[in-house]
């Protein structure tokens, strides 16, 4: 009995379609689509547990995350609430967008797909033969 032969390119590019597809959704435990939400522009006192509490007015709440630095476990100033329907998700984006939080003027709504970016920042970047500056170019002997 021979065994199925697994497609690598094949998996791996549905995968990425799936991940970049226009309805970012996400399945709950129950198997329900997951509203996933964005709010930006919180103030660097704004907690997890007081953004539950704003968001369970419009629904059932599965997650909320605030996001902090690595460095110095401060909080970013933005977050994901996920909600258990897309209907109070849709309502929670509709009343709380452009509202106010801890002083700050919120914005909410819908999340969108984390995107790829091309590579890193501030690293070594080869520039080829040393023509960067000036001339020059090859290496020379001291002596």
């Amino acid at each position: 009995m021979s065994q199925p032969v697994f497609d690598f390119q094949e998996g791996l590019q549905t995968c990425q379609a799936f991940e970049l597809s226009s309805h970012f959704q996400q399945l709950n435990a129950w198997g329900g689509i997951v509203k996933n939400i964005f709010v930006g522009n919180l103030s660097f006192n704004t907690n997890e547990d007081e953004l539950r509490q704003i968001f369970e007015g419009y629904g059932q709440v599965d997650r909320v995350s605030i996001l902090t630095d690595r460095e110095t476990g401060r909080s970013r100033g933005f977050g994901f609430v996920e909600m258990s329907s897309d209907e109070d998700g849709e309502k929670a984006i509709a009343a709380l967008n452009g509202s106010q939080i801890g002083g700050r003027t919120i914005n909410v709504n819908e999340a969108r797909p984390k995107t790829e970016r091309g590579g890193g920042g501030g690293g070594f970047r080869d520039r080829g033969e040393r023509g960067g500056r000036g001339g020059g170019g090859g290496r020379r002997e001291r002596w």
